[in-house]
This record gives structure tokens, sequence and C-alpha cells, in this order.
């Protein structure tokens, strides 16, 4: 897990202001993700996802070019056709530190990172919870900005309707436009 000093730190060297959705297993991140990515298009913002996986991510097949290339001792492999590329890095000893990661996107690319999962790491975020969660909402870490739910919660930082990808993306935007705010401002 990384310091909050080191979060503030990679969020300044990389100019992409970074937010996490975070919840249980079951809350909904992905898919309110896939709703809210197009809503934020509309706003004008680009995103960038970093996704934590629990399972062994495979995004390249045995047997392929590229897997034989990692398999024979590359340290990285990028993998390009004419309409995208994936960058491929073994980290067999640990997982990969959260800065790290967050630093390969292209701020050319990108306006925004939003986080999926990553629920310790010191991050802004949005915290999504759903009455059909058999679990209560978690104490708020001081890094939640707001509770996404489909229900009224007892928490005291503001409440959006986890159903509605549109309020989430003005929410978004508004957050975005503070947060580059202040970046400029250093």
């Amino acid at each position: 897990m990384q310091s909050l000093k080191q979060i503030n730190q990679l969020q300044e060297d990389n100019m992409l202001p970074i937010l996490g959705i975070t919840g249980y297993s079951g809350s909904g991140k992905t898919t309110l993700l896939e709703k809210l990515l197009p809503q934020l298009r509309v706003l004008g913002l680009r995103a960038a996802v970093v996704k934590h996986s629990h399972h062994d991510a495979q995004t390249d097949r045995p047997g392929k070019d590229s897997r034989r290339m990692t398999e024979a001792g590359a340290a990285q492999v990028i993998m390009a056709c004419g309409n995208r590329w994936a960058l491929m890095t073994e980290t067999p000893q640990e997982p990969a530190p959260f800065d790290y990661l967050a630093r390969q996107f292209d701020p050319a690319l990108a306006d925004l990172v939003l986080v999926e999962g990553f629920k310790h790491e010191p991050l802004p975020k949005i915290m999504l919870h759903r009455k059909g969660i058999d679990k209560p909402l978690p104490e708020m870490d001081g890094h939640v900005l707001a509770v996404a739910a489909d229900y009224t919660p007892n928490c005291a930082c503001p409440l959006l309707d986890i159903n509605d990808a549109a309020q989430i993306a003005r929410f978004v935007a508004d957050w975005y436009a503070g947060a580059v705010f202040a970046v400029q401002a250093v």
C-alpha cells in the first residue's frame, strides 16, 4: 500500500487525477464503470482504468508468439496490431506497486484514471454499496468523497444514486475540475 504522500506525488508527476471506485464484491463496480465511462466522454473526459483482480490475469494465450517471448525470458512484451497494443509485464515475485501501474498511462490519451478495487490505497474514492449486500457500509477512511448506493445509507458524505451514471459522471467531472485546479495551483 502506498502512502498518501506517494499518491499525491504520483498525481503531481503524472498530471492525471486518480479516483477510486470501491466496494464489496457484487456491489456493481464494473457495471458502474461500464455506464460511467461513456457518460464521462459526453462531458469531455477521457478516463483510463486500472482494474485490480484477485485472479491470474491472462491477456495472452499459451503457444502464441508473444507468450513464447515471455516464456523465453523477455522482461516485457508489447503485442501490437493495427488498432491496439498491450504491454505485458511479468511480476512473479510480488504484485506491481499501485503507483507503478498508474504511471503507465499516457496523459496525452487520458484525462484521469479511474481505479476499480485497490480499496486500501489512500486514494480519493467513491464507495459503492447496495441494500442487497449482507455486509454493512464500511467505515469511511477519510478518502471517501461520496457513497453511491441504491438506498439512503447513514453517512456524512455526499450520497449518489448508484443507478444514475449521469449523476455520478457530473460528480466525477466536478471533482476532476477541482483536482486539476489544485495541481495547477502547486
